[in-house]
């Protein structure tokens, strides 16, 4: 069943299959038999693919993802396989536009090669930084997805990945457009309750209140109002029912010339109950079909403040010296501690290093045929990017020896580096890796009597960066009259964390952290003001807590 129409500024779209910048509901207008009907969509879709502008050449890989965005173009949702504003700031996107339900299933749920599907990893964790859930009928989509299919998309969000959505996507997020109960085809992600607006094949404005974090990614031409928005059946957050205390408000109706009863209702908005769940991001209104303006900005901020929430990374466990860990399971095992590492995905630990360590060795090897990176970093997340020491080559066995320049908490990462290759959401190449590939870890280290008496500090005290300001790396020296527990994080200036570079068991001395200017995801961060705050808890029970400035000049 295919229909082919003209929008005005728009490739032509299948009803059943939309490749339209217009959001709203398919309906799927005459009748094909199955095999005319596929050579069509095929036909369809490789003369839409060709009229695709090529953006950006090239598309920096975010590491410990296989991409950016899954965008969930399933059934009964709006199936795009473009949008200008992911595309322009340089994301990778997997686009799944289908309104087959099996096809669906092969890639959200399982399939022979995978699975966890496309959205998770072996263990579990995201294998997207962010799901973005287009337009359409949520209702029809969760219907059609079954509880293990949603089960996916909770389990996502709650290992760390990010969610966005329009229309539906901010519908199917929710406890229920109701005022009581859950609706069951939704996520339940967000607690909250939504509201249907009743305004159809309409334009709104959006109102930025002062405090938006939207205003942290663009102006908006500093008359805080996004105009002319795209609506089509969309809703509010209902603020007096049941409302999740940790939502925040990013724009507001100005809907006063269409329906003043959604008027000043909450049209855009975020939750992220902790660190280690991803950010919900969520709109009632259609900004994804914009390609230029304050209503592309809108969308990239969504997407971007989204993509800023992805929860922090998880370590597996800490080695023990000379101790050999076996990361060999598999999926169904349920043991996301030992399971196998799979494409373009980091694996992380720990090595408490003592006092007098003169070297230390990390052996690597993961079974034949597939390509590893290893990574040691000293008191944070061990990333390509951000580490201190690296054994990157093509090959399965790794060995990374090296004179560690302080005691306590060291980061070791394992990137597996091979990934299959794609097209859109078929895949092909090395299709095992999909299913995780199993590695052992190794670490070893040789601890030398320290001849001279240390003496130890007589308090604690957390010391001022060096050199402030500073681009690309700053240390940060404290020292601990005793042995403790200690946590060292970076907030910006609104109070939310960047990154917590340490939360770990410390001896007693003087320490010394290196910041490489990157946040949790090992992203770079952008230039300005931080805070970072040192609290130590000493073993007899004793606290302290300090906090300093620090600023980045890039």
């Amino acid at each position: 069943m295919v229909s082919i129409s003209e929008k005005s500024g728009s490739l032509p779209y299948l009803s059943s299959v939309c490749l339209t910048q217009s959001p709203g509901w398919c309906e799927p207008v005459g009748a094909h038999s199955g095999e005319s009907m596929r050579f069509i969509r095929l036909v369809l879709l490789i003369i839409y693919i060709l009229a695709i502008p090529i953006v950006s050449q090239s598309i920096a890989q975010t590491p410990g993802f296989f991409k950016d965005i899954f965008s969930d173009g399933g059934v009964s949702l709006t199936s795009r396989l473009y949008m200008d504003a992911p595309e322009l700031l340089g994301l990778s996107v997997e686009y799944l536009g289908t309104s087959d339900e099996d096809v669906q299933t092969e890639v959200m749920i399982s399939n022979e090669f995978d699975t966890n599907g496309h959205l998770l990893y072996p263990d579990g964790s995201p294998r997207f930084r962010m799901i973005y859930t287009n337009g359409g009928s949520s209702t029809g989509h969760g219907s059609s997805l079954g509880e293990v299919g949603r089960n996916r998309v909770r389990n996502f969000y709650a290992r760390g990945g990010s969610y966005t959505g329009s229309c539906a996507g901010a519908f199917i997020a929710s406890l229920s457009y109701q005022e009581s109960g859950s609706h069951a085809p939704y996520y339940h992600i967000w607690p909250g309750r939504t509201h249907t607006s009743g305004l159809l094949d309409n334009y709104t404005g959006h109102i930025i209140p002062a405090d938006s974090p939207f205003l942290d990614y663009f102006d908006f031409g500093n008359d805080f109002l996004i105009e002319n928005v795209r609506h089509n059946g969309g809703c509010w957050a209902r603020e007096n029912l049941d409302f999740p205390s940790k939502t925040e408000i990013l724009t507001r109706y100005d809907s006063r010339h269409v329906r003043v009863e959604m008027h000043d209702k909450a049209s855009t908005w975020a939750y992220k109950p902790d660190t280690t769940q991803g950010r919900i991001v969520v709109t009632g209104s259609h900004p994804e079909g914009a390609w230029e303006g304050e209503i592309l900005h809108m969308m990239q901020a969504i997407l971007l403040y989204a993509l800023d929430g992805v929860g922090n990374p998880v370590v597996k466990a800490s080695l023990a010296n000379g101790e050999m860990r076996s990361m060999d399971l598999f999926t169904e095992d349920s043991l996301a501690a030992y399971t196998r590492i799979g494409d373009r995905q980091y694996h992380h630990f720990t090595v408490l290093v003592p006092p007098g360590t003169s070297d230390i060795s990390i052996e690597l090897n993961a079974e034949a045929g597939y390509d590893f990176n290893l990574y040691a970093n000293p008191g944070s997340f061990a990333f390509e990017d951000s580490t201190l020491y690296t054994s990157e080559n093509d090959g399965n066995q790794h060995v990374l020896n090296f004179t560690p320049e302080e005691s306590g908490l060291w980061y070791i990462g394992v990137e597996c580096a091979t990934t299959v290759e794609d097209f859109y959401t078929i895949y092909s190449g090395q299709l095992e890796v999909l299913n995780g590939v199993a590695y052992d870890i190794t670490a070893t280290w040789n601890t030398v009597g320290n001849t001279e008496l240390t003496t130890l500090p007589a308090s604690f005290e957390l010391y001022q960066n060096y050199p402030n300001p500073f681009n690309p790396m700053t240390t940060i020296n404290f020292d601990l009259p005793n042995s403790g527990w200690v946590s060292l994080t970076v907030f910006d200036v609104k109070g939310r964390e960047v990154i917590k570079l340490l939360d770990d068991h410390r001896f007693g001395g003087r320490h010394s952290m290196k910041w490489f200017a990157n946040d949790h995801q090992g992203k770079p961060i952008r230039t300005g003001l931080y805070l970072y705050e040192m609290k130590f808890n000493d073993n007899s029970g004793n606290s302290y807590r300090e906090v300093r400035k620090l600023t980045l000049l890039r």
